[in-house]
């Protein structure tokens, strides 16, 4: 599943093409929204942000009509020169915007919806969300109490998958962030203190922002991806297994992370 620092780096390449101007096309090519009416209410209408907030992506009109986007597991936003080869088939496109050489395009997204600005405001599955992880003024102290008002007993990795705790953190920041701040994912929120969570968290910001503004050439590479492999810290084999309601693969060190 794409993660924060992925579509905060989509919604920048998406805004530097259409903030402030009025696409020149819009498409709905996919079946699922042949009978949407997208073109035609958004026609002559410009593009006054494109935002993120942890996993949702919004691309703002004028008239307080909004894109919302949420990718889960298979979607994929892409930036194209005109005549560029799409990286993904053009029939898996759900959404082509076109802009003077570009087109912004959206593939395979569970949730792609064109809502009121109000409506917006009232949607619980938002209003629910915690702090985004890249939000320039995240405030720890708010992060702390979520996770305290959580269940004890839920494992540290999976409280950090819950977007009503921290929203932008998915399966690989979570393994990453609990190994640089040596801590086991499987410890209970009861025993995890303050200072341990803070360090995730932070790390979590720091390297996410990096990510965001460079790509996945920026993110670290210590223990997602590696089981079996020697730890680069001190040795052990890195493991994983299925986390949580959802079984979300998680990869930790069980030699220094504890």
């Amino acid at each position: 599943m794409p993660e924060g620092d992925t579509i905060h780096r989509a919604a920048h390449r998406i805004g530097s093409v259409l903030t402030g101007r009025v696409p020149e096309q819009i498409l709905t090519p996919h079946p699922r929204h042949l009978r949407a009416d997208w073109p035609a209410q958004l026609a002559g209408r410009t593009v006054q942000a494109v935002d993120a907030h942890g996993k949702h992506l919004f691309i703002r009109f004028e008239g307080g009509l909004t894109l919302h986007s949420h990718l889960r597991m298979t979607g994929a936003w892409g930036v194209y020169r005109e005549g560029q080869r799409w990286r993904r088939p053009t029939r898996r496109a759900w959404l082509v915007l076109h802009e003077k050489g570009f087109d912004v395009v959206e593939f395979d997204g569970p949730v792609l919806e064109l809502v009121s600005d109000s409506r917006l405001r009232r949607d619980q599955r938002l209003a629910a969300l915690g702090q985004d992880v890249l939000g320039e003024s995240f405030d720890i102290g708010r992060f702390l109490g979520r996770l305290r008002r959580d269940d004890p007993a839920r494992p540290l990795g999976d409280a950090l998958l819950d977007q009503r705790n921290v929203a932008g953190i998915g399966n690989f920041w979570k393994s990453e962030s609990c190994f640089a701040a040596g801590v086991d994912p499987w410890r209970p929120l009861a025993e995890v203190d303050d200072d341990h969570a803070a360090a995730v968290v932070g790390f979590a910001r720091e390297r996410m922002s990096e990510s965001a503004r460079h790509g996945y050439a920026a993110r670290p590479r210590a223990v997602y991806g590696r089981v079996g492999q020697p730890c680069q810290r001190c040795g052990s084999l890195i493991r994983a297994r299925g986390q949580g309601e959802n079984n979300r693969t998680t990869f930790w060190c069980p030699g220094c992370q504890r």
